[in-house]
């Protein structure tokens, strides 16, 4: 589980709850109507913009920012050069021993097409195409929760101007003015929430999650390239280190050294 999500998520609740709590009674900001025009009109726009398929895997993709576990890339690069080391000493065609035990699909498929003489430009072409694939669903599902943090104040909006045309049509009774007010206000409120505590930062952790995806398996697609080519490990080691900044360089010498 992402701890950072979950404390982000829960602390930011908290300390909203909290100020809330500090100056006044909590049941003055709980109002249904304006729950529901807020929450449902962002459903209902979101099931305008996408494909109902996507608004469906809503709950698979917000799974994503909690449970999603990154692979290190020190890790990447250092079974990349166990396989080099392993293709240089016994032969590429022992590595079609170990797809059995690995589970990455990518990297599966790369060294595969390796063990099977494919040519390396058809390689590198298969595992592009792969890599954007998948970039373009994960750029969908971000794109989702993009829209709501878009919505969610325009509806809070819409919300507080019906709020102030009823309470404008009532004006005859001063006693409803203030209580119709802060109702109004309340939309506002709602959708201010829902897109910055929710859905802008779940689509910055997934934009975030996609970024270091694709850096990972543009390591393993470098790594599969430099196998195939017949490159020594030491050479694939320095070809895939290019793609780390100093500082993770840095670590991968002492974990190396360590080993």
């Amino acid at each position: 589980m992402d701890l950072g999500t979950m404390i982000g998520l829960l602390a930011g609740a908290a300390m909203l709850l909290g100020s809330i709590l500090m100056l006044s009674d909590i049941r003055p900001f709980i109002d249904y109507p304006s729950m529901v025009m807020v929450g449902g009109g962002c459903l209902c726009a979101a099931l305008v913009s996408f494909p109902i398929r996507n608004v469906l895997a809503v709950v698979k993709v917000i799974r994503k920012c909690f449970f999603t576990k990154q692979r290190d890339p020190r890790e990447v690069i250092a079974q990349m050069v166990g396989y080099a080391d392993l293709a240089r000493r016994d032969g590429i065609l022992a590595l079609e021993n170990l797809t059995a035990q690995i589970d990455d699909p990518f990297l599966v498929s790369g060294l595969q097409m390796a063990v099977d003489g494919t040519d390396p430009h058809v390689i590198e072409g298969i595992l592009m195409c792969d890599l954007e694939a998948v970039e373009a669903r994960h750029a969908e599902g971000r794109s989702l929760f993009d829209n709501i943090g878009k919505f969610a104040p325009a509806f809070g909006m819409i919300g507080t101007l019906v709020g102030l045309v009823i309470m404008l049509k009532n004006m005859n009774e001063p006693k409803t003015i203030g209580p119709a007010l802060a109702v109004a206000l309340l939309t506002t409120l709602y959708g201010a929430v829902i897109a910055n505590l929710f859905a802008l930062p779940m689509a910055e952790k997934l934009g975030r999650r996609s970024r270091e995806e694709m850096f990972v398996k543009l390591i393993v697609i470098q790594g599969v390239m430099a196998i195939q080519q017949g490159d020594n490990p030491r050479v694939v080691e320095q070809k895939l280190k290019t793609f780390l900044p100093n500082k993770l360089r840095q670590m991968y010498a002492v974990r190396k050294r360590a080993a």
